[in-house]
């Protein structure tokens, strides 16, 4: 089956790490080590990219949890929307390339509403997509299956023509479930070796 379509991750994947400054920005609000912060700040995370919390919802609880004052959410709103706005110049490039090759193209990522706006604001390149599938505006996060269907009907494309790439096993292996051929993302040159191991470079142009 030819492939017609690539669905991109969008953090870590069409962007680099998350921004170091903002990371020391939101220890040094919270007055918290960050061996307490990171267990608070992944705890509902899930349900901000789901849409259950506002980014100032999810900061209130964090706070709370960690007994700090409510007043200091929108600081540290501010400062998280700029965590996942680092972008991987490389991989932009490349969706621009696979564009123009003919291939359809989309993101399908795990966001909450107030990262999303920075995400728009900041960059342009983001609507050269033909599909933009955001979690917080679905209601489901990866690994549910519920987010994959949606972006293939979105796209029109059967899972057998369509590749995904994400930085997350367990994102991976639930488009693998669904017949979808999908690449654990790590490195520019370790997806450029595995598209040749799969025989997709026949398909489509390499990254890089």
């Amino acid at each position: 089956m030819a492939l017609r379509a690539v669905i991109f991750d969008y953090g870590i994947v069409l962007t680099g790490p998350p921004d170091a400054d903002a990371w020391a920005n939101l220890l040094r609000i919270t007055g918290l080590p960050e061996e307490r912060f990171e267990p608070l700040y992944w705890a509902d995370r899930p349900a901000y990219d789901e849409g259950k919390l506002t980014g100032i919802g999810f900061w209130q609880k964090l706070l709370r949890e960690a007994g700090l004052p409510l007043d200091l959410a929108e600081e540290l709103n501010r400062w998280d929307t700029r965590l996942w706005t680092v972008e991987n110049p490389i991989m932009v490039t490349w969706q621009l390339k696979l564009k123009q090759s003919g291939l359809l193209t989309a993101i399908l990522s795990n966001i909450g509403d107030d990262v999303l706006a920075s995400v728009e604001r900041t960059f342009d390149w983001i609507h050269r997509f033909d599909v933009l599938v955001w979690s917080c505006q679905i209601g489901a996060v990866k690994p549910d299956p519920a987010i994959y269907r949606h972006t293939l009907a979105e796209l029109g494309t059967l899972p057998g023509e369509t590749l995904f790439i994400d930085d997350k096993l367990p994102n991976v292996e639930a488009a693998r479930a669904l017949g979808i051929q999908a690449i654990e993302y790590s490195s520019v040159e370790r997806l450029r070796a595995d598209l040749i191991a799969a025989g997709l470079d026949q398909s489509l142009p390499l990254p890089g």
